[in-house]
């Protein structure tokens, strides 16, 4: 899984077709749905043990055994500014990969759940651009499409794990923004 889909091209607000929208691993937090390009999922692992690090921010919960290599792992949660949750039987860790053609990062996220690998509704996505957003700028979204009728939030796995954006990000969860 080494291709990555280019979404830059595509326009605001333009509705991408079928031929166009990528097959996406969906997975929830909370309520909501939210999805990757499945290109840029390596592999789903059931939950497994994590190893803190000191003085890691929130989000970092730690490094996880994948064949071998230690793979930070990273609260999906905490990264949306949602509350911790407990663990279920159905918590699951995207072993995913962030960066571009040069450098990569694998990287594991954990969720609540993953619920399957598909394409959206009609194999449409609609773009999100920051005028969609009300001129929020900070949006780690690629797109919004729908799932069995539900909305399904396409996120911008480089953006949201982005350094500077987590850091300032942490700072003002901790009120020194």
């Amino acid at each position: 899984m080494n291709t990555m889909t280019d979404f830059s091209a595509l326009a605001p607000r333009e509705e991408v077709t079928s031929a166009e929208a990528p097959s996406v691993v969906t997975f929830a937090a909370g309520q909501m749905l939210y999805a990757l390009p499945v290109e840029r999922v390596q592999e789903i692992l059931d939950l497994r043990p994590i190893a803190p690090l000191p003085n890691a921010p929130a989000h970092l919960l730690g490094l996880c055994d994948v064949r071998g290599a230690g793979v930070p792992v990273v609260d999906l949660r905490s990264l949306l500014g949602l509350p911790p949750t407990e663990d279920t039987g159905h918590s699951r860790i995207l072993v995913t990969w962030i960066g571009g053609a040069e450098e990569r990062h694998v990287v594991g996220i954990k969720t609540e759940r993953v619920i399957e690998v598909t394409t959206l509704d009609e194999g449409r996505m609609q773009h999100m651009s920051s005028a969609d957003m009300l001129n929020w700028t900070d949006t780690a979204v690629l797109g919004i499409g729908k799932r069995n009728g539900a909305f399904v939030t396409l996120l911008d796995i480089d953006r949201l794990m982005d350094p500077s954006r987590l850091t300032v990000f942490a700072e003002a969860r901790q009120g020194l923004v």
